[in-house]
């Protein structure tokens, strides 16, 4: 089981829950899951982690036993190595994934309902706003291009809920060059990741603009990897126009490849 669980409660109704996650077994870039309590006094889980015994008891302390928790959303198709553990910790609650998550893990007891659909990101509008990347392969071929997900925005709290389309790392300057320093940065393989078609690029800054735009009041992004952003002085807008300035000689790299 996964140790160094942390639960940080970060809003009356947001709550973030940070392990680990090891590259190489040596560095330790995190990752995340993130409950959410809905009006009615139910909670929905936003992606899935294996926690330590003691994090396991504060959230079930939280949930009435788990039994609040009514659907878990697992919002990157690559990240699915802990989405056993929930499922059997959480029996009852509806295991929401995306296409892949129900390709790579058959046996779990997937809702048919996927996670990029609009229909399924409609039924839980009532909190919760959405996002997939415009000009990005959602689930490409190369299993290490992990760029795209679906963003999901809590409207009341103000906290975007993210794993590697943004990340935020702090790591030692050696790896710095190869991973995002401690800012908010797109995913590294953005050059991987963008569409081979003429536009791509292009639809990938017309969607981070609107998005920027559409979720100006945002107060903190929790990251997969590795931490909370909390946007303390500048905006959201801000963070993001910085992130496409970071990655806009690979923009124009592959405008100049395919038009």
């Amino acid at each position: 089981m996964q140790r160094n669980t942390a639960i940080e409660h970060l809003a009356d109704n947001f709550w973030n829950i940070r392990g680990d996650f090891k590259i190489s077994h040596v560095i330790n870039i995190g990752t995340h899951m993130s409950l959410v309590r809905r009006p009615d006094g139910t909670f929905i889980l936003l992606d899935s982690y294996e926690l330590d015994d003691s994090a396991q008891e504060e959230l079930m302390a939280l949930t009435y036993g788990g039994s609040l928790i009514k659907a878990v959303l697992n919002v990157h198709p690559f990240h699915t190595i802990h989405c056993k553990f929930i499922n059997e910790m959480l029996p009852h609650a509806r295991l929401i994934g995306t296409r892949r998550h129900h390709q790579q893990m058959p046996d779990l007891e997937w809702d048919p309902a996927l996670i990029e659909d609009s229909a399924t990101q409609q039924e839980f509008s009532d909190i919760f706003d959405f996002s997939i990347p415009a000009g990005v392969d959602f689930i490409p071929e190369d299993e290490s291009v992990h760029v795209s997900s679906v963003m999901v925005k809590h409207r009341e709290s103000g906290i975007i809920h993210v794993d590697d389309t943004l990340m935020f790392l702090n790591l030692p300057s050696l790896v710095d060059k190869l991973l995002p320093g401690p800012r908010l940065r797109f995913h590294p393989k953005l050059a991987d990741g963008l569409e081979k078609r003429a536009g791509a690029a292009d639809d990938f800054v017309a969607w981070a603009k609107s998005l920027a735009s559409d979720w100006q009041d945002a107060k903190m992004v929790c990251a997969a990897h590795n931490g909370i952003f909390r946007l303390n002085g500048e905006t959201f807008a801000d963070a993001m126009e910085e992130a496409l300035d970071h990655v806009s000689d690979t923009l124009d790299k592959h405008r100049k490849k395919y038009g």
